[in-house]
């Protein structure tokens, strides 16, 4: 190929690239430009409507509304239609002494209809109603619950990845303060004023602060796909989050908080229609001693030449009352008597462990915000130690060791305090959700 050929074909291969850039650059600019910052009150609003979870709570609560429908029907009549057509292989004939009188036709069609309706019960029925209808107060607390777990579940995930997002930074800012000291090691040293030692250990220092880097960053890949999986999104699909404008408000006393929490928490209102629901499915096996009245009509026809009348209407009064069962009934109120006692263990056990929670998130937002209040100077503190010796250090005065060693506090210190401040609002989350508060609606205000 001559020279005039390879300059022609170099400048076609650059033109044919610029215009694949030209192309695909801005679409991919376009793309993450319209990647939208999600804030933390638009994506519990996502994940609580979005939820599988909620979903199949949902579905519990429409079974439990076709269980109060289900109820409801044994306050109706049951109506019971009959068509039948009657073959016989001898007609059906009456013996009168010397005289024989044929009964039916030896083929006949007969047709009618009965309605039956329970008058009195002993309050089977309403027991079983309100039963139901308790259910499904319960199916709607517990859809509330779930959101609410989902909540405290997507907090958590949303302030993980924002701690990493800060990890990110300090890791990036350790990177790029420990380069600046190898290129500073690297001049000394070809000015021959340090030895090759120096350099040496500035190079191993910046290899793992950038090791560390790419664990933070596959870190925070983690906790972006933890939060699309709440939100029910691929799992691929690109985070970009905004940090909270203002911190919400929550009780700060423990004694108090307690208080909320036997009015607010969910958990103990479940527990208390439970309570009940089983007080109502005593009253109603407690029926099954009594009798029950009921009243019973009907229509029927029967295409017969030998019947007088074809039709006839009936009406009937009566009770059912079961004699013997085998014991059913008082088993199954012995059943309903341990399942009360086993409820009342749960409440006691419940109120031990929101107790602890409260305790724990509480202890937790105090240590984090003291540990805020510390880190806070320490940062300030440690950025004058790295100045100073860097200064002693360029004018051959400091080591390296102090320099690499000022770096090291300096990354520490702004970790201590990223941790502590994402730790105190997790814990602040975990606090509110002991206390029983919707954090839907207390960190909806946010910006």
């Amino acid at each position: 190929m001559s020279m005039a050929s390879g300059r022609t074909y170099g400048i076609s291969l650059l033109f044919f690239i610029c215009s694949i850039g030209a192309i695909f650059l801005p679409a991919l600019c376009i793309a993450e430009e319209n990647t939208a910052v999600m804030t933390l009150s638009e994506g519990l609003k996502l994940a609580t409507e979005s939820s599988r979870l909620v979903k199949i709570a949902s579905l519990d609560r429409d079974v439990s509304s076709a269980d109060v429908r289900i109820a409801f029907s044994k306050y109706l009549p049951s109506v019971n239609g009959s068509v039948s057509q009657t073959f016989q292989a001898r007609q059906a004939i009456a013996i009168f002494d010397s005289f024989s009188v044929p009964e039916s036709d030896k083929s006949y069609l007969s047709y009618g209809f009965d309605a039956r309706q329970i008058l009195y019960d002993f309050g089977g029925r309403s027991s079983h109603y309100e039963a139901a209808a308790a259910a499904l107060d319960n199916a709607a607390l517990n859809i509330a619950r779930v959101k609410n777990v989902i909540a405290l579940d997507f907090v958590n995930a949303y302030f993980d990845v924002l701690e990493a997002e800060k990890m990110i930074l300090v890791g990036e800012k350790e990177v790029e303060r420990l380069a600046s000291h190898l290129a500073m090691a690297q001049s000394l040293y070809k000015e021959g004023v340090i030895t090759k030692n120096d350099v040496l250990q500035a190079g191993v220092r910046l290899s793992d602060a950038q090791q560390r880097l790419l664990t933070i960053e596959n870190l925070r890949a983690v906790n972006a796909s933890r939060l699309n999986n709440i939100l029910s999104l691929p799992l691929k699909n690109p985070v970009r989050i905004k940090d909270l404008a203002a911190e919400p408000s929550c009780e700060d006393n423990l004694d108090r908080a307690w208080e909320v929490a036997q009015e607010r928490r969910i958990e103990l209102k479940i527990i208390e229609l439970e309570m009940k629901i089983r007080e109502l499915k005593k009253a109603e096996k407690r029926s099954e001693y009594f009798p029950s009245f009921f009243a019973e009509g009907g229509y029927n026809y029967t295409a017969n030449r030998y019947f007088l009348h074809d039709d006839n209407w009936t009406l009937m009064l009566g009770l059912n009352i079961n004699i013997f069962n085998g014991g059913s009934t008082s088993a199954e109120i012995v059943k309903i008597d341990h399942e009360k006692e086993q409820l009342l263990e749960q409440v006691k056990k419940l109120a031990d462990d929101i107790k602890l929670d409260l305790e724990k998130s509480y202890l937790d937002m105090k240590n984090a915000a003291e540990r805020i209040n510390v880190t806070k100077d320490a940062i300030g503190q440690a950025e004058e130690n790295l100045r100073i010796n860097k200064v002693r250090y360029r004018e051959g005065v400091g080591t390296a060791t102090d320099v690499l060693d000022s770096i090291t506090l300096l990354t520490t210190a702004e970790t201590n305090y990223y941790r502590a401040e994402y730790e105190f609002r997790r814990a602040q989350g975990a606090f509110m959700f002991a206390i029983g508060l919707d954090l839907v609606s207390q960190y909806g205000g946010e910006g």
